[in-house]
C-alpha cells in the first residue's frame, strides 16, 4: 500500500517538473485553444501569441481553433462539452463569460459549473473609432449627430450581446441618444466595413483596432477604461470627455472545461504567466492596450464573478434585449 501511494505521488509531482515523464492527466497530443471569433480579431491575435510561445515550452503543438458565432458563445458551448484533461482550452472572453449569463436566460452552459478558470490574459479598453470620411470626429459631435439623426447613425459590433454592443448601449444610456446597432460576426469583418464606409462608428476592441489606427485607416476618438492605456496615451477616455464612470472593457483569459485537474491548472497558469512576462509578448500586449493580465486562477475566478454581477445589473437597468 505504501509503495502504491509513493508511485501516485511521484506521478502527480512529475506533471510540473521539466524533463520528466508527464502524468497521464497531461494531454499527450496537441493542445487546442478555441477562439470564438474569426481570425484577425483581438481574441485570435492574443491566442496565437500565447500558442506560439507554449508550443516550444511544452514540446508539443499548441494550435488555435476557430469556432466563431454568437459573439463567442458557440466556442464556449463547445469547450464546456470537452474532456477536462487540458487538451482543449478556451480563450474565454467577456462576451461568453461576463455578458452572456445576464443576457441569455437560456444559456446552455453555466460559467461557474462548466468551466475551470486558469489565468487572466489581459483587460483592454474599447476604442471609439470612426471611418476617416466621417464629419463628426469628437464625442460631443457624435452625440450631436445622434440627436440630430435619431436611430440612423450606425455603430458596428462583433455581434449581438458582444462587448462592443454593450459599450454602445452604455453610451446610448448615458448620452441619452438613439443609434443604429449593426452586428457582425466578429471584429475583422466589422473593421473592413468601417474602413470602407459601410458603417460610421464602433466601440471596437483596442487589440483589433490598434493596427488600423496606426496605419491611419480609422480614427481613434476615445477609449473606455477609467485611465488611458499605455499603448494610446494621447486618446482621451470617455470619463474625461464628460461620461463619469464610463467603463466598458474587453477582457480575455484562458479557461478549461470543468474538473480540470489542479496540477494541470497550476502548470498552465505558471507557464502562461511566464509567457505574459516575455518582453516581446509584453510589447504586443501594451500596443494592444491589454493590461493587468496574469495572476492566479483564484484571481481570474473572482474577476469573472465580479464581471457577471456588473453586467447583469447593466443589462437589467438598460433593458437590453438580444432580439431588440
Amino acid at each position: 500500500m505504501k509503495r502504491r501511494h509513493l508511485l501516485l505521488a511521484t506521478s502527480a509531482a512529475s506533471l510540473g517538473l521539466p524533463g520528466t515523464t508527464r502524468a497521464q492527466a497531461w494531454p499527450a497530443g496537441p493542445v487546442k485553444i478555441v477562439v470564438g471569433f474569426p481570425p484577425g480579431g483581438g481574441t485570435d491575435i492574443l491566442a496565437r501569441a500565447i500558442a506560439a510561445k507554449l508550443t516550444p515550452m511544452w514540446g508539443q503543438q499548441v494550435i488555435v481553433e476557430t469556432r466563431a458565432g454568437a459573439a463567442g458563445v458557440l466556442a464556449a458551448e463547445y469547450t464546456a462539452q470537452q474532456p477536462g484533461d487540458g487538451s482543449v482550452l478556451l480563450m474565454a472572453h467577456i462576451n461568453s463569460h461576463g455578458l452572456a449569463p445576464g443576457l441569455q436566460p437560456k444559456l446552455r452552459y453555466s460559467v461557474e459549473r462548466d468551466f475551470t478558470p486558469i489565468v487572466l490574459v489581459g483587460v483592454t479598453p474599447n476604442l471609439l473609432v470612426a471611418g476617416t470620411a466621417q464629419a463628426a470626429k469628437t464625442v460631443p459631435d457624435i452625440v450631436a449627430l445622434c440627436k440630430a439623426q435619431p436611430g440612423k447613425v450606425t455603430f458596428g459590433s462583433a455581434g449581438l450581446g458582444s462587448a462592443q454592443h454593450m459599450a454602445l448601449e452604455l453610451f446610448k444610456l448615458q448620452a441619452k441618444v438613439d443609434a443604429l446597432h449593426v452586428p457582425y460576426k466578429g471584429s475583422a469583418p466589422l473593421l473592413v466595413d468601417l474602413i470602407g464606409g459601410q458603417i460610421q462608428y464602433s466601440f471596437e476592441t483596442m487589440t483589433a483596432a490598434t493596427p488600423h489606427v496606426s496605419n491611419g485607416k480609422v480614427l481613434a476618438i476615445a477609449q473606455t477604461r477609467a485611465t488611458r492605456a499605455k499603448g494610446h496615451p494621447t486618446v482621451p477616455t470617455m470619463h474625461e470627455l464628460g461620461f463619469p464612470g464610463f467603463d466598458a472593457s474587453t477582457w480575455y483569459g484562458l479557461a478549461g472545461p470543468a474538473k480540470l485537474p489542479p496540477a494541470v491548472v497550476r502548470r498552465i497558469n505558471e507557464d502562461v504567466n511566464k509567457v505574459l512576462a516575455m518582453p516581446d509578448v509584453q510589447e504586443r500586449l501594451d500596443a494592444s492596450g491589454a493590461e493587468d493580465g496574469g495572476g492566479s486562477p483564484e484571481k481570474f475566478t473572482q474577476f469573472i464573478g465580479s464581471e457577471i454581477a456588473k453586467w447583469t445589473r447593466v443589462v437589467k437597468d438598460a433593458g437590453v434585449k438580444l432580439d431588440s
